[in-house]
């Protein structure tokens, strides 16, 4: 006999202990969500360069002049997340963070960027304390026309779903600037969990969090908070951080916060614009036919199996060292002088890994100089 089980939609029947496979939003067709009309932005988890030991700003600013090209080119509306794991903030010095963020407004005045921001010197602490992200807020904070993005921190995430809500509520009280959720993926720390639908819709309506970002492996949790946000009208905008799964936020007119943004930056720009109808005001290159560009469906597909292999699970199952693999592909590109990682991090890929990205490179490669995508390589 088929399941008929009553599953819920009103947000006053959630509680703490619900699963999302009890709700109206985990059955939503991604068909119903689609959107042929809304450019969203793209947030770029930008790569901090590293040579000779030491960071490379000349190809730290490059970098982000390039991509700045790639979202001018085809209308893209583009954000860069600084300091987030991309920029190795769990190796990050905080006058190195600092530095980072200083540099950055010097050389963009007016560019917007979102901070990633994390609890410091908890290692010895055996409860949560919310002060311990006060320091890289207030670093961060000190600048305008930004936003903070609340990574997730050990103690942070092993709360139960109320005290864990409360902790959010906690730092949203030493927020100036407004605040992005983030829920880390397991595949970067094991000891990470996505929000449960009662945790995310409390999240969802405080003021000082416009939006969040989540991305998992193994089950569409920002499909779940896309359906929710959608259905119920929340003022929350969902992110997704999903580097497995690039196409689904375009489809469905969503932002996309990810590592992948830096190294298929003009691929993701051009399927933006490729997938909005000619009647959009937005759009850059249209068909002519008034529809959009199906060629859309092959990008999606080169662009997905090049970031497949740049962010592939290493034998203990991690996807962490993408950031190694992001800098061999920025410098084949010639955009920053060495493939080298922080001198501190442990994430790391192969002596071959300039070969395989070399390999990963030629179908995208293809694509872009089949459909006429300039700024990716000959």
């Amino acid at each position: 006999m088929a399941d008929h089980r009553a599953l819920i939609s009103n947000p006053a029947d959630l509680q703490p202990s619900t699963a999302w496979n009890e709700t109206v939003w985990a059955y939503t067709s991604e068909e119903e969500l689609v959107d042929h009309t809304t450019k969203a932005r793209l947030c770029v988890a930008t790569l901090l360069p590293f040579k000779d030991k030491k960071p490379d700003w000349d190809g730290f600013t490059k970098s982000v002049r390039w991509m700045q090209q790639c979202g001018e080119h085809y209308g893209v509306e583009m954000v860069f997340v600084l300091n987030a794991d991309t920029g190795y903030i769990f190796d990050l010095s905080n006058d190195l963070y600092a530095e980072v963020l200083r540099r950055f407004r010097a050389e963009f005045p007016t560019q917007r960027f979102i901070a990633g921001v994390t609890a410091r010197g908890a290692e010895n602490d055996t409860a949560f304390k919310a002060e311990r992200y006060w320091p890289l807020l207030d670093i961060a904070q000190e600048h305008d026309n930004c936003e903070m993005m609340i990574m997730t921190s050990k103690l942070l995430n092993t709360l139960e779903n109320e005290p864990r809500r409360d902790a959010y509520f906690q730092i949203a009280e030493h927020l100036i600037r407004p605040g992005i959720a983030h829920a880390l993926e397991p595949s970067f720390v094991p000891w990470a969990t996505p929000f449960d639908p009662w945790l995310f819709h409390e999240i969802a309506l405080h003021p000082a969090y416009v939006g969040g970002k989540v991305s998992t492996l193994d089950e569409p949790h920002f499909h779940y908070w896309a359906t929710m946000c959608k259905g119920l009208n929340l003022p929350f905008s969902p992110h997704s951080g999903d580097d497995y799964g690039i196409a689904t936020a375009i489809k469905l007119g969503l932002p996309l916060l990810i590592g992948a943004g830096v190294s298929a930056c003009p691929l993701i720009c051009a399927a933006r614009d490729m997938w909005l109808l000619d009647s959009v005001a937005d759009k850059k290159f249209k068909t002519g036919t008034g529809r959009f560009d199906t060629r859309v469906y092959k990008l999606f597909e080169a662009f997905q199996s090049f970031e497949d292999m740049v962010f592939r699970l290493d034998d203990r199952m991690s996807a962490s060292p993408y950031k190694h693999s992001t800098a061999h592909v920025l410098h084949q590109l010639g955009l920053i002088d060495s493939p080298e990682a922080h001198p501190d991090c442990k994430d790391l890929r192969g002596a071959d890994e300039a070969a395989r990205m070399a390999e990963a490179m030629r179908r995208p490669k293809r694509v872009a100089q089949k459909l006429g995508i300039p700024y990716f390589g000959s």
